[in-house]
């Protein structure tokens, strides 16, 4: 296990609200040793001192119910460099110490192919390790650049390209309910699922992140990395076991497998669109156009949703719907696996059966299976729901992947080629976007998204119902 972290934007949100609390949380349960060191590093002119204050600040706000010596041994085993992330003079006083070291780019994705190359320079230790925030690159090309430059740094075994979506214990449990209950396997094909539904609505507005927001939107922050790697965890033929290899080579298989879209497809087949003012709870949002920091003319969506199907024997005649969206009307967090209708009821019952579906939920954490039975009335149909709560966590997402980079385990992070087939996947969706082809809808924040276009896909489905309407209620304000 290596035992020492160095951040690279060690004064950002992502350190504050994610890594630092998840560190706490290893140090609580007993996985980082008295010997663990975490150096800071970013261009703040502070000291040690300062930086451990900073820490200490942060823990309390973000730290949620991790014990206060776990905390203050955290801060404690903090120090701090002022550096030029890009220099590599900087970044060699950053890394500097004995023994291998893992580093975690906690940075703007456009920053990451200078801060790889300063790191060539600098000279890692031998057994060191990098991880690098989501998204991967900023297209096909970018995603290949980076690559060719990691692969003269270290080992692929040593490179972390992370998505904490995939430590999630919810995300993990999409494979765990697949591969250990013999009930779903007959059933998991085309065969008898119609449609799967990879959502992920939140009612979270901008909150203060268009730095990094506007320059990438709802389809690369959301789509291009935490859908698709939920679509690879959905379709993927079971792994022969769970190590690296066998994991990460049945996802690319996944990717490889998606149809490419042609640009009619793209046209008819993804949205895209960004909300206006409205109103979520008791909070007035505005327009995402008029958010401080961001620039209207960029264009940059909020919501997006993509239609795929894939070429394989598996899943030929089953459509998987990407979807995101922020300032909507409510959270709906999910991976639902909808069910053909019976192909004939051979009773005299009254009332419709209802799809079968198999929800996940990912926040909050849950399972439930939704059935058609006889209700209390003879002779009447009536939904049936069975709901399986999750035990919560032992370690946050951010935790469990913290873990796996200081213990060297690899499965749950994305291999070179896998982050390349995933741009491929989106690449002719990005094209056709920037050519306008496909308009930039609106919603008022607090709806249930843009309203659905009658040309759009099966074109049957209402404005957020994607599997049930109560999911997303009609909204007064665009009626």
């Amino acid at each position: 296990m290596i035992n020492r972290l160095v951040i690279l934007g060690a004064t950002g949100d992502l350190t504050a609200r994610y890594l630092l609390p998840a560190l706490a949380a290893l140090r609580a349960a007993g996985h980082l040793g008295d010997h663990f060191r975490l150096t800071g590093a970013s261009r703040e002119d502070w000291d040690g001192e300062q930086y451990r204050e900073w820490v200490t600040t942060q823990l309390n706000r973000h730290g949620g119910t991790c014990p206060a010596d776990a905390k203050k041994a955290l801060a404690d085993a903090a120090r701090y460099q002022r550096a030029d992330v890009t220099d590599p003079v900087d970044v060699a006083s950053a890394i500097v110490g004995d023994g291998p070291v893992a580093v975690y780019l906690a940075l703007p994705p456009a920053l990451f192919p200078v801060v790889v190359t300063a790191l060539h320079h600098a000279g890692l230790p031998a057994g060191s390790r990098i991880v690098l925030e989501k998204p991967f690159g900023e297209d096909l090309a970018s995603a290949q650049e980076l690559n060719r430059l990691l692969a003269d740094l270290v080992p692929e075994q040593s490179l972390f390209r992370v998505d904490h979506f995939l430590a999630m214990t919810t995300v993990q449990n999409l494979l765990g309910s697949r591969l250990a209950n013999r009930v779903l396997e007959p059933l998991w094909n085309s065969t008898h699922i119609a449609h799967v539904d990879i959502v992920w609505d939140e009612t979270l507005a901008l909150e203060g992140r268009a730095g990094y927001y506007d320059t990438v939107g709802a389809l690369k922050d959301m789509v291009q990395n935490h859908l698709l790697q939920l679509l690879c965890l959905v379709a993927m033929e079971p792994p022969i076991t769970l190590g690296e290899r066998d994991l990460r080579n049945r996802k690319v298989d996944v990717l490889r497998s998606v149809r490419l879209l042609t640009e009619e497809d793209v046209v008819r087949r993804t949205r895209r669109a960004r909300y206006l003012p409205g109103r979520i709870g008791d909070h007035d949002i505005p327009a995402y156009a008029d958010e401080e920091g961001v620039n209207p003319a960029r264009r940059t969506e909020t919501f997006a949703e993509v239609e795929l199907e894939l070429d394989s024997w598996r899943w030929s005649g089953t459509t998987f719907r990407l979807r995101t969206g922020k300032a909507l009307n409510a959270d709906r967090k999910e991976v639902a696996v909808r069910f053909r209708s019976v192909p004939h009821l051979p009773f005299g019952h009254s009332g419709d059966p209802l799809p079968n579906v198999l929800r996940f939920g990912l926040e909050p954490e849950g399972m439930t299976l939704d059935l058609t039975g006889v209700g209390s009335r003879a002779h009447t149909l009536t939904a049936l729901s069975l709901t399986a709560q999750m035990e919560p966590p032992e370690l946050p997402a951010y935790g469990r992947l913290l873990l796996d980079v200081l213990n060297g385990n690899p499965a749950m992070s994305i291999r070179g080629d896998e982050a390349e087939e995933a741009w491929r996947v989106l690449t002719p969706v990005l094209s056709v976007w920037e050519s306008d082809l496909v308009p930039l809808e609106e919603y008022p924040a607090g709806s249930g998204g843009p309203a659905l276009r009658p040309d759009y896909g099966g074109g049957q489905r209402r404005r957020g119902d994607l599997l049930h309407p109560e999911a997303a209620p009609p909204d007064p304000a665009s009626s």
